[in-house]
């Protein structure tokens, strides 16, 4: 299957028109994009390519190559999939849960390499409840200077809300909760959201609303 998409990007003065042209390519086991276009005064050529080893197991990697400040950007990619562990007692549960939403809980890991950036990350993810309770945790660090950064975060999903909770190395937490105002689709949403810094003890709190034409 061969999809192509065209980009289009107009400014007032014309210094900043930008054109994309894109083509994806879906295979039995892969998948690949070619890009083509000017951005920034330049051309763009850019590719990226995935390939499933094994059902569960997927590497791929992408690059870009900007000739306007003579850029390369490029990325590699790992990701590993496996039902998540249970004990015998939750056995009965997670066949119920399999039968009820055609999906069984399931733990994904990703690893990344930026470099460009010098940057590694692991990303990893375990659906504890299909479309209900998904946990995550991410690693980021660069292997030349030892710098890191941790993240932990859960998402809750119920029947017109979703709550979504993060903390970061520094006990920063974040938390933002979507509320549905109706049941019928279309209907606005509310937006909650509080962010608490314990390192500078400092605390923020704001709202907003979403309506969807």
């Amino acid at each position: 299957l061969i999809m192509t998409k065209l980009q289009l990007g107009l400014s007032t003065d014309g210094q900043g028109d930008q054109a994309l042209a894109e083509v994806d390519i879906n295979g039995m086991t892969w998948t690949a994009n070619l890009k083509y276009g000017s951005m920034g005064g330049g051309m763009v050529y850019g590719c990226n390519y995935l390939q499933a080893i094994t059902p569960n197991f997927h590497m791929g990697g992408e690059g870009m190559y900007i000739s306007a400040n003579q850029n390369m950007v490029s990325n590699y990619l790992m990701k590993y999939s496996f039902d998540a562990p249970a004990g015998d007692e939750d056995d009965a549960k997670l066949d119920a849960i399999a039968s009820a939403t055609a999906a069984a809980p399931r733990s994904t890991i990703c690893a990344s390499f930026n470099s460009t950036q010098g940057m590694a990350s692991i990303n990893y993810a375990r659906v504890v409840t299909p479309n209900r309770v998904t946990l995550g945790a991410e690693l980021g660090f660069s292997p030349i200077s030892l710098e890191s950064q941790m993240l932990l975060g859960a998402e809750f999903k119920f029947a017109r809300s979703k709550l979504h909770i993060t903390v970061d190395g520094n006990a920063k937490m974040q938390s933002v909760l979507e509320a549905k105002m109706g049941k019928e689709p279309g209907q606005p949403t509310i937006l909650l959201s509080a962010d608490l810094d314990h390192l500078f003890d400092q605390m923020k709190f704001g709202y907003g609303l979403q309506i969807d034409g």
